[in-house]
């Protein structure tokens, strides 16, 4: 699975990759997993993690970090995260600032983007039977009922939040899992991705202009502790599920790829782009801010587009944008096939 003999193109293209599966974690709905495994390197990214071992502990404990750092797969790993960690204080902002503005046409690009995964995924897959299907129906089933459940309240017990880590990377793991939609029904979305990231932010704008008088602030220094054991968890949850799923890639690929094409279908529920963002509200019916002044999201309430408006036809012109994207995708994967 490793590529020891990688071009700065490859390194580039790894990059653009890493923001992209960054953004698409930061979208309550949408699966970071699915564009690994659209842009074809899901597989990769599951081997690669799982080589975090002992093995690999103690390669680092003996000081052969070049050892370490080609048995991890690392001039893969290195330019996809450092895509993500990119896109979490650029690109993720700008999808923040589309949403908060033109939301029905973000969520229409991207549930056109699924529907071409799912296509995308499925036209390959020519191992349909009994089990398969069978797999497959659970997958849409769980879909499907994660845009039914309702969310918790916020809770920032360290336990807790190291627990939303390890679930919440599911969606860098599993393909149509949106981690980010879990934290929505935790409770702890705006804590973790929104809170807890500005936090970071605005203490590096703090270091870098001289400014340490953050040190004494209470409230930065536990949301910031947050954070910490939520990347903590995090690691924990990627390393560890990594394992398992390289396990069940190698026993039951047929099995699991039917349970992920059901899953994606079934989360096209959870991104229906007609639906209306129903805000948190405090005792006295005002709407909840979080700390950078944004509205908190509880949950979302689905209708059916009227095709009266010309607002809906832009959505699907948008819709078949997303579809176009993914099918564009497979077009350059098939030509770069050739050319291999």
């Amino acid at each position: 699975m490793q590529h020891p003999t990688r071009t700065i193109r490859d390194k580039v293209f790894l990059f653009i990759k890493g923001l992209a599966m960054g953004a698409a974690n930061k979208v309550p709905g949408v699966s970071g997993g699915v564009v690994a495994f659209v842009a074809g390197f899901y597989e990769e990214f599951i081997y690669s993690l799982q080589k975090f071992n002992l093995k690999a502990l103690k390669l680092l404990i003996n000081g052969r970090f070049s050892s370490f750092y080609r048995y991890i797969n690392g001039k893969f790993l290195v330019f996809l995260i450092l895509g993500m960690l990119f896109s979490y204080f650029s690109i993720s902002k700008l999808l923040d600032y589309f949403i908060d503005r033109k939301e029905l046409y973000v969520w229409a690009a991207f549930f056109g983007m699924i529907i071409g995964s799912i296509y995308y995924i499925a036209k390959d897959f020519h191992h349909w039977n009994q089990r398969t299907i069978f797999a497959a129906i659970l997958g849409i089933l769980f879909g499907i009922s994660l845009s039914f459940l309702s969310p918790a309240k916020e809770n920032d017990n360290l336990i807790f939040v190291f627990l939303c880590g390890i679930i919440s990377v599911s969606g860098m793991t599993l393909p149509g899992l949106s981690g980010s939609f879990i934290l929505i029904l935790l409770g702890n979305y705006v804590l973790l991705l929104v809170d807890s990231v500005n936090a970071l932010y605005d203490t590096f704008a703090d270091i870098f202009s001289g400014d340490f008088s953050f040190i004494n602030n209470a409230k930065r220094i536990h949301t910031l502790k947050i954070l910490v054991v939520f990347t903590l968890g995090s690691a924990t949850g990627l390393v560890t599920l990594s394992h398992l799923l390289s396990y069940v890639l190698k026993h039951y690929k047929h099995i699991t790829t039917a349970t992920i094409i059901g899953f994606i279908t079934g989360s096209l529920g959870v991104v229906w782009p007609w639906k209306k963002t129903i805000y948190r509200m405090n005792d006295e019916g005002a709407v909840m801010l979080d700390s950078a002044g944004d509205k908190i999201i509880q949950n979302y309430q689905r209708y059916l587009p009227d095709p009266a408006t010309s607002e809906t036809w832009i959505a699907v012109f948008f819709v078949i944008v997303g579809i176009l994207i993914l099918l564009s995708l497979d077009w350059y994967g098939k030509k770069q096939r050739r050319y291999v």
